[in-house]
Parts: structure tokens; sequence; C-alpha cells
């Protein structure tokens, strides 16, 4: 291929012109410049481009060939250049966001609302995985930017904490009555065997007795934790024999299934605190930790940040945890060892970020 372009640009005006002078005009340059131009781009082909004479230029075979070429090829470079022009004036272009469902519903949406409104023809393409899923993505190069859960990153992403989040248990209060009541009721037929054969009608209307109490105390207990901005409320009264540590262990626990980021911030408070969990359901979604604690199906971990609307509507309370889970931060990660596209440039300056 010929190296300099600038030939074919001359030997296009010449054709479209038919004069070596109205191209020189054109080209504002000299006629001798025009006759070089066209001299070298014919030694370079080893063809003949141009017959002249005394009525002025007409193209032979191979320069009408070459002509057609050209002139689509030039064409397609204009069309390039007019279509790059209109990108930059609207601001088209696409951005590649990579979040958990979670994050995505409860912290992005809030950004992205703020950033279309600045840039409505920049193409959005949210991808929903797990934290771990998304740092994979964001290495790879098949996303441009991961909202994520603070952990340990590769050396080439960067880390940019946007707020603070809690990790908490909470519960239906329902579901605490019940099984306070089974707790109760195996006590009991420990200390008095005669029980397990059938004598259980006394032990049962008492705990209905104790149920409509505790209901009670579940409804004001619900009302202190919503008036409470503290994260560490007071134990619920209705449980004085059941820490928060034995509920957990004796409950039904929900957590983030494993290998999430998450789930192990959460597996390495259980080791410190000596805590251990024996029945627990895997969840892959922390909507549904919340949705499954709602009626009542055990105890779920989950962000509190997430769960303000069931803790605030008394669906469910928080199980007061000492010392509490540590905080951790959710934030914007990006890769630094890739391009940053004009699209993601525009966004980290909505968010007030530098890359």
């Amino acid at each position: 291929m010929i190296d300099n372009l600038n030939y074919y640009r001359v030997f296009l005006a010449v054709a479209e012109t038919g004069s070596i002078s109205r191209a020189a005009e054109q080209l504002y340059i000299s006629q001798p410049a025009v006759s070089k131009s066209i001299r070298n781009l014919e030694d370079a082909l080893t063809v003949r481009l141009i017959d002249r004479s005394s009525r002025g230029i007409t193209l032979t075979e191979h320069g009408q060939l070459l002509y057609d070429h050209l002139r689509e090829a030039f064409a397609s470079i204009r069309t390039a250049e007019e279509e790059l022009q209109q990108i930059n004036m609207l601001g088209i272009g696409e951005l590649r966001i990579g979040a958990s469902t979670s994050l995505c519903r409860n912290i992005l949406l809030s950004y992205l609302s703020d950033f279309i409104m600045k840039y409505p023809h920049i193409k959005l393409f949210i991808s929903c995985h797990s934290t771990m899923t998304t740092i994979r993505k964001l290495e790879e190069g098949s996303i441009d930017l991961g909202l994520i859960c603070e952990t340990n990153l590769p050396d080439k992403l960067s880390y940019h904490p946007l707020q603070e989040i809690h990790d908490i248990f909470v519960v239906n209060p329902s579901y605490l009555e019940h099984l306070y009541i089974r707790e109760q009721a195996a006590e009991r037929s420990i200390e008095n065997p005669w029980l397990l054969a059938g004598n259980v009608t006394s032990l049962l209307g008492a705990a209905t007795t104790h149920t409509s109490a505790t209901t009670h105390a579940a409804a004001s207990h619900a009302a202190a934790s919503r008036a409470s901005a503290s994260s560490h409320a007071a134990a619920p009264s209705f449980l004085p024999d059941m820490p928060t540590e034995e509920i957990l262990e004796k409950s039904h626990l929900l957590l983030l299934e494993q290998g999430n980021v998450t789930r192990n911030h959460l597996d390495h408070y259980f080791y410190q605190q000596n805590i251990q969990p024996g029945q627990v359901l895997d969840v892959n979604n922390m909507d549904l930790l919340i949705d499954f604690a709602k009626i009542g199906m055990g105890v779920s971990s989950v962000v509190k940040e997430f769960a303000t609307e069931a803790l605030e509507g008394g669906h469910l309370i928080e199980l007061p945890m000492k010392p509490p889970v540590p905080s951790r931060t959710v934030g914007f990660s990006i890769n630094l060892q890739r391009r940053q596209s004009s699209s993601l440039q525009k966004f980290l300056q909505v968010l007030g970020l530098e890359a």
C-alpha cells in the first residue's frame, strides 16, 4: 500500500476536475507539485493513470479503476468524519457497567438517573453479576466500570468508595416467637422426660399465653427499632434466655451463597466470634433474603441500608450484635490499564470522581 495518502488525494482531485491547474487551485498547491505527485503515484503502482492532451486530462483504464475505488474510499472517510462530529456534538457513545442486582437497585439507579439526564444519547449496558464476577469482567475488559463491595483488588483496578454499608441480621417477630416456643419445649422435655409421652397440652397452653404477650412485646420492639437511629438496638425483652448468638445457631439462617464477597465477610465474622450456625440456607440475591425473612423463613443477613423499608414498616426487626459486624464500603472500580472511553470519562465527571 502507498504510504503517502496525499498522492491519492491529488489524483482524485485531478480525476474529478480533469485539469492539473484546477486541481492545484482546489488543493492550494502548485501545478508542478500536482504533476510530481501523479508521477510518483504512477511509479509506485507501475501503471500509467492519466493521458495528457491539449484538451486536458483523461483517465486511462487503470486510472479509471483506481478512481472508482478511491471515490468510494474517500466518501467513506468523509462519512466517518461527519458521524464522529455528530457523536462529539450530541455526546453519543456507550457505557458498560457491572453490578450485583442489589447494588444496581439500591445504589446505581440514583447515579444513573443524573447521568442519563445530562447525557441522554449515551447507550447504557448493565451487567448484573456478583462482585467477584464483576471484578473478573473488569480485568477482561468486557465492562468499563464496576460497582462492587469493598474487597481486595488486583493492582490494575482502582477503587473509589461511595458509601458505607452495614451488615445486620433481621427476622420476622413471629419467627422469633415460634423459635422461642420450640426451644422452651425442647428444654422442658429434657427436664421432664414424661412430656415426651404425650403430656404436652399444658406446655402448649402456656406457650399460647406467652405468644400473646410476646406479640405485644414484638410490636413494641419493632416501634422502638424504627425510632432508634442506632444499628445496635437493645435485645428483645421477650427472649431473655436467648442471646442473638444462640438465635443464629438455632434458627434457619439465610445467607448469600458461598464465594460471595459479603458471605466471606460474614464467615470471617462468625469465625472471630465463635458463632457456629447450624442450619444455613444459601441464597444468591439480597432482595430475596429480605423477602424470605419477611415471610418468616428464618433469620436473614442483609445490608441495613437495603432493608430500610421493611425495618421501618415493622415487617422485620434487627437482632442486636455485640460486637456488630464490621462496616464496609461500596464503590466504583475501573481498569487502569485500559483506555478510558469518552463515555466513561463523562460518567466519572458526573460522579465527581477521577480515575
